[in-house]
């Protein structure tokens, strides 16, 4: 069976099993639509969340940053990761414990304002619409190089999906179709790892292949990659940051704080029976997310090895008897010139993958001297040597562009991997796009049905009523989203990363002073979710574009680029965060104080049921 067929077969049953759980899991009650009627089993809910949480950008995008930015990609690693233990600690089991839909809700209840609930709303839609944004990108990618169709035409027909199982399923159908989104997404980034390891290392785990040496060599892969990316103009990859110390420190704490602060995970801990499960829940989803994000470093070395050396000759990474990418030792051992005429690889030789990619755009070539082979380097290096090679070999500049975004899906493909495992990648890619926006449309319709019509302007609406307006309000955000996805302001991460700066600037210094203190009071903390919301949006606009409309950016008008102490707008978020609690903090003290039942529901959710007070021996 030819590929395109195979990648059809592999799509198309899971699009039909989605669809069947969707059927079957419908949701009948405003209950099973927001909180999938709260009794979904521990270990369930955590495959599910693993789902949710795991978007288009931890499956397509994260190893691809890693393979680009080498230790400087650590950052998603260690704030997406640290941000859900920080998320499962202290905050999932209280917010449970408090048992209400919707985190706005919890805000309005805690700050008991209108005010402070409805601001809640806006950080969310605000935040959830740019990480969807994300998550369209990755669908339009995905569905652009395996279905043979464009990008756009691949978010119209995500968006289609979305809004049959979201819409009709509400958080009921959402859970356990994101619990076979799980099983297919980490099959289809698993499994070509194992193969990938095996190949370069011999050693069958990918997490262990990353420290072992090239297979029938005494060089370790990751001195090789460091050799190969130095020789060609890159930063050393173990050694690269992203940006100074300081940015690399904002960046993974936005990260953190901001996963912390994301609805639409947070609301997975609303659909467990008891608070002892959110904790349990929250453990196994843990388990699940670490399958896939102790594989993504060796994802992402490998791939960009196994690219360097499709490219280049001299690599010593190379089609094998099978056809399969496998390591030349001699080559390895050799140590070749890299800018030697005939390390470069022929364009009319190119394998098959290239010209595949090549249609989406995603993969480009321009042989700008004109000798019809492909030179893949940093021109932009300040290394004066390795200019001087590149000048010396006749080249002209970097003559491939490849983006972030294709590694992890191109990677059974570079590697010559069968077609069956190409089009499960294939398969994967698109269940951890459309996992998470399916959760994050539902913290939309939540939000604006329960929390704004509900629980602002109609208290009174219907069972039925509320019901239907959540689903219209789904609907109008799986239009707005995927025309937002035609135009995005980054890569898939890149845009998931400001998403969560805006949800670390607003939603979660709320919920952690709603949990921690009593005496932040209505006022203080609207006021603190408005200013880390403002700060954060204008920082963001000013590089990005207002409401990332390309033309329309100011960076001039804040001194340049990253110009606040060298912070990129994706790491902006800390700073958001302290400018919430700095305002939230100094409102409080100078108006009215929490009032005395207020502050009693928050001891109330702070301490376990039952428990009393010490007593002596």
């Amino acid at each position: 069976m030819d590929l395109q067929t195979t990648t059809y077969l592999f799509v198309g049953l899971s699009f039909a099993l989605y669809l069947g759980i969707a059927f079957w899991a419908r949701a009948g009650s405003v209950s099973e639509f927001y909180v999938a009627g709260g009794g979904v089993h521990p270990i369930t809910n955590g495959m599910a969340t693993a789902a949710d949480w795991m978007s288009a950008a931890s499956f397509i995008s994260m190893a691809g940053l890693i393979s680009n930015m080498g230790y400087g990609g650590a950052v998603f690693l260690m704030g997406w990761t640290g941000g859900y233990v920080l998320l499962a600690c202290l905050l999932a089991p209280y917010l449970r414990k408090f048992g209400k839909f919707t985190v706005p809700q919890f805000i309005g209840d805690r700050y008991y304002s209108q005010m402070a609930r409805t601001t809640a709303v806006v950080c969310l839609l605000v935040a959830s619409t740019t990480y969807i944004i994300g998550q369209m990108t990755g669908v339009g990618v995905t569905f652009s190089r395996f279905l043979g169709v464009s990008s756009e035409t691949g978010i119209y027909i995500g968006q289609a999906i979305v809004f049959f199982y979201a819409v009709f399923g509400g958080m009921k159908g959402i859970t356990y179709t994101q619990v076979a989104q799980y099983i297919v997404l980490i099959l289809a980034y698993v499994v070509p790892a194992l193969f990938i390891s095996l190949n370069l290392t011999g050693n069958f785990l990918p997490q262990l292949g990353l420290g072992s040496s090239l297979a029938g060599t005494d060089v370790s892969l990751l001195a090789k990659l460091d050799q190969v990316v130095t020789d060609l103009g890159f930063t050393q990859y173990t050694t690269s940051s992203a940006g100074s110390m300081l940015n690399m420190f904002f960046y993974t704490v936005s990260l953190m704080i901001g996963t912390a602060g994301l609805p639409h995970v947070i609301v997975r801990f609303f659909t467990v029976p008891k608070v002892a499960d959110a904790r349990a829940s929250a453990g196994w989803a843990l388990v699940f997310i670490a399958l896939l994000y102790t594989t993504a470093p060796a994802v992402g070395a490998m791939a960009r090895l196994n690219l360097f050396g499709t490219t280049n000759t001299a690599v010593g990474i190379g089609t094998n008897a099978e056809g399969q990418m496998a390591v030349k030792a001699d080559v390895v051992k050799a140590n070749g010139d890299l800018f030697a005429a005939e390390a470069s690889l022929k364009y009319d030789e190119r394998p098959e993958w290239m010209k595949r990619w090549e249609k989406t755009g995603l993969l480009k070539f321009e042989d700008k001297n004109g000798d019809g082979r492909i030179q893949f380097y940093n021109d932009a290096t300040k290394n004066d040597a390795v200019k001087a090679k590149a000048e010396a070999a006749g080249w002209k500049g970097n003559e491939l562009t490849v983006n972030a975004d294709i590694i992890v899906l191109a990677n059974p493909e570079i590697a010559q991997l069968p077609n069956w495992v190409i089009a499960l990648v294939a398969a994967g890619g698109l269940a951890a796009a459309l996992s998470t926006a399916a959760g994050l449309l539902m913290a939309i319709s939540s939000a604006v049905s329960h929390d704004l019509i509900k629980g602002v302007f109609n208290p009174n609406i219907s069972e039925k009523g509320e019901l239907l307006a959540g689903k219209v309000a789904m609907a109008v955000a799986i239009v707005i989203s995927g025309w937002l996805g035609l135009n995005p302001p980054s890569f898939a991460a890149g845009t998931v990363a400001l998403a969560f700066g805006i949800a670390a600037s607003t939603i979660f210094p709320a919920i952690m002073m709603g949990i921690f203190s009593k005496t932040i009071n209505d006022k203080g903390a609207t006021a603190g979710m408005i200013a880390g919301l403002l700060v954060t949006l204008f920082y963001v606009f000013a590089h990005k574009g207002i409401f990332f409309i390309k033309g329309t950016e100011f960076v001039d008008m804040i001194g340049g680029a990253n110009s606040f102490f060298t912070i990129t707008p994706e790491a902006f978020g800390t700073v958001g965060a302290i400018v919430n609690f700095a305002v939230a903090y100094l409102v409080s003290k100078v108006s009215k104080p929490v009032p005395a039942h207020i502050a009693a529901l928050v001891e109330s959710v702070r301490v376990p049921k039952g428990a009393g007070g010490a007593v002596a021996h």
